[in-house]
């Protein structure tokens, strides 16, 4: 039974525009904007989020990279990133968390070793490196090649190129490539969601100028063959698939890929989709429990095989929020109870209050 099983105060500075990755046990949260204030010179902040004892931790700034000769080796400050927003942060196998772009614009590529003892380095990297970007979507096949796809481009606007970052397996050099693929892409624009769903990625959302608005269709890479299936918007009607919208969040579970929440030009969105990537036809999901409400330009990570964390944002269109919400696949019969409470509480709690004003007017009659 699909929930909404916690809610959790206290992220770091009510985040959004950020980026993040889970490693065990362990949520990494990367930059951002925070609290109104635009991103600087100084280091970007890492955050860690503990499961396990669901606290909060801000790890100070970076000093040291590695250990040579049995010393540690000061850190360049060229090594480490700057604060910055609109960023992607994807976690490949060699325990390395890749960090690249966002704003202030930048096409550097920087890696947060998470394996150890954590250390910033900034490898250098050959081939046809991506114009410098913000918003686009950036996603790991196999945790081995990472693509950076759309977003918006500091020469041309809005894009919907597609690059991806090889380490090549003799002398770890990493090689950036275009992919030149056959078929149709997305319309160009940024804010999307790109999500590896088995061995393909599929591409949703987004906002781009007139003549490439985002109108409701899907993008499907194959990067076996290439191809960009043709972006097809099903054929179920506009009450069976989500809205237009950006700045939404998307993750696989079970085969499928979900989208939550999001905003268009006028509003921000609740709600919980899920798409079958065969037929690409939505269905709309409806978790128990009381969730977030309309939200977007969130974070959130998979942890294990059922529960997806949820946090940062703007909910509504009020400031942003310091929340933590778990959604969960597969609830144990614990969280079930403590959700049937809740709903108790609640159900008494506005009969109580609807009884008090019932009393209360009758008191004033004459």
């Amino acid at each position: 039974m699909l929930s909404w099983a916690e809610r959790l105060k206290g992220s770091p500075k009510q985040p959004y525009f950020h980026a993040a990755v889970l490693v065990g046990r362990k949520l990494y949260s990367f930059g951002g904007w925070h609290d109104g204030s635009d991103a600087s010179g100084d280091q970007i902040a890492v955050h860690v989020f503990d499961t396990v004892s669901l606290r909060w931790a801000k790890l100070p700034p970076a000093t040291t990279t590695t250990t040579v000769g049995g010393g540690e080796r000061r850190c360049p400050i060229d090594e480490v990133p700057s604060m910055r927003y609109g960023h992607t942060a994807v976690l490949m196998v060699d325990d390395f968390v890749y960090v690249w772009g966002g704003y202030p614009y930048c096409d550097a590529l920087y890696l947060y070793a998470v394996g150890g003892r954590p250390r910033w380095s900034k490898p250098r990297a050959s081939g046809t490196v991506p114009a410098a970007r913000e918003g686009h979507s950036a996603c790991a096949l196999h945790g081995t090649v990472m693509y950076v796809y759309g977003g918006w481009n500091q020469l041309t606007g809005y894009t919907n190129d597609l690059h991806k970052l090889d380490k090549m397996a003799v002398g770890g050099q990493y090689i950036w490539s275009v992919i030149h693929a056959r078929g149709i892409p997305p319309p160009a624009s940024y804010c999307h969601s790109a999500t590896i769903v088995g061995t393909r990625m599929f591409v949703f959302g987004g906002v781009g100028n007139r003549r490439s608005r985002y109108d409701g269709t899907v993008g499907v890479f194959d990067p076996e063959t290439g191809h960009w299936l043709s972006p097809t918007a099903p054929s179920s009607s506009s009450s069976t698939r989500p809205r237009r919208r950006w700045c939404h969040v998307a993750f696989a579970h079970g085969g499928a890929l979900y989208v939550f929440g999001g905003c268009d030009a006028t509003r921000s969105f609740g709600d919980l989709w899920r798409l079958d990537p065969e037929t690409l036809a939505w269905s709309k999901a409806e978790p128990k429990g009381s969730g977030p409400g309309p939200m977007c330009r969130m974070c959130c990570c998979v942890l294990g095989e059922d529960r997806i964390l949820l946090f940062g944002g703007h909910v509504g269109n009020s400031s942003p929020t310091d929340d933590l919400y778990v959604l969960d696949f597969a609830p144990s019969l614990r969280t079930l109870c403590r959700l049937a409470v809740a709903r108790l509480y609640i159900v008494s709690y506005r009969e109580t209050a609807r009884a008090s004003r019932v009393m209360g007017r009758n008191m004033r009659r004459p």
